[in-house]
């Protein structure tokens, strides 16, 4: 763990001045992580792995959709989630929460996100600024509407509008793809220069990588705001109980947008997420200073004198 290095000393008088946890009993050794294919989420997760690998603990991780990885919580074969975006994820953890199968964090791990559909700026100086202004554009359009994967919170959102012909989008059409099929049609409608409608989000390299208008005039489609959001971790409902100090960790973890955009970006140009969390992690030691704070290694030992004696 040589990107530890860097963060260590900054670590080391806060975690030592810190009520310590008691450790984690055997069967938290393993920490269980579930992820989406989406690239923050990817990038936030090998975060949260490297730091928790660096104080002993062996991770596994499982990516699937939100409702897999939901009922992995509830089934006890996954035991934590760093993904659950609110409110556009709701709609799929409602009937886990409701049942009390999984608990989601007090405070989010991110406060300034967004998800909502988009256009690129070029469209909205058109005129394709809101929702109701879509229909106008359908033939440009090919009357699509580019989604995510199957079954996410933001597909279920734009297929039901179009289900109820809600802004008009009746005759509109649903294209479900990967993150990177999504916005590869993008890309190729921008060097058309040719207006697209998809669901944007950020934090996310698109944002840097090209003028976004989020839209707006969604009546609470997307949420309150016009697709304001928050991240948090949804853990197993007796995680904090059973594994304390893994928990303090995975819940005590805190982004922004632009921290994110920039794990998110090298990971996107192919590079491992586990080496960029690795170099991400050496260059915010203050940041992941806090995240330590009170926290242990597996067997108990404070955890930024366990970091540094690894190097």
């Amino acid at each position: 763990m040589k990107a530890l290095t860097a963060f260590a000393a900054c670590c080391t008088f806060t975690l030592i001045s810190s009520p310590l946890l008691a450790a984690d009993d055997d069967s938290c050794k393993t920490v269980r992580l579930g992820a989406v294919g989406w690239t923050d989420v990817v990038a936030t997760t090998a975060v949260a792995a490297e730091l928790l690998q660096g104080l002993g603990y062996e991770t596994t991780q499982t990516q699937a959709s939100q409702q897999i990885i939901f009922a992995g919580i509830q089934k006890g074969q996954v035991d934590a989630f760093l993904g659950y975006w609110k409110p556009i994820m709701d709609d799929n953890i409602k009937p886990f929460l409701d049942s009390g199968a999984v608990k989601v964090a007090e405070q989010p791990s991110l406060n300034d996100a967004v998800a909502v559909l988009a256009v690129p700026s070029y469209a909205a100086e058109q005129g394709l600024k809101t929702l109701a202004d879509i229909p106008r554009f359908k033939n440009q359009l090919e009357g699509k509407i580019y989604g995510i994967e199957a079954g996410s919170g933001a597909n279920t959102a734009i297929q039901k509008m179009i289900d109820q012909n809600r802004f008009g989008l009746g005759e509109f059409k649903l294209v479900e793809s990967s993150e990177a099929g999504m916005l590869a049609a993008v890309g190729r409608a921008v060097r058309a220069d040719k207006p697209v409608v998809f669901f944007g989000w950020k934090p996310h390299p698109m944002n840097l990588q090209m003028p976004i208008t989020y839209l707006t005039g969604t009546e609470g489609v997307f949420g309150p705001n016009d697709g304001a959001a928050t991240v948090s971790t949804v853990t197993s409902p007796d995680y904090a109980q059973r594994c304390p100090n893994a928990n303090r960790l995975l819940t005590s973890l805190r982004f922004t947008s632009e921290q994110e955009a920039a794990l998110m970006q090298p990971i996107m140009d192919r590079q491992a997420p586990e080496k960029v969390a690795r170099e991400w992690i050496a260059a915010n030691p203050q940041a992941v200073a806090g995240w330590l704070d009170g926290v242990t290694t597996v067997d108990g030992k404070p955890a930024a004198e366990a970091l540094t004696a690894t190097q």
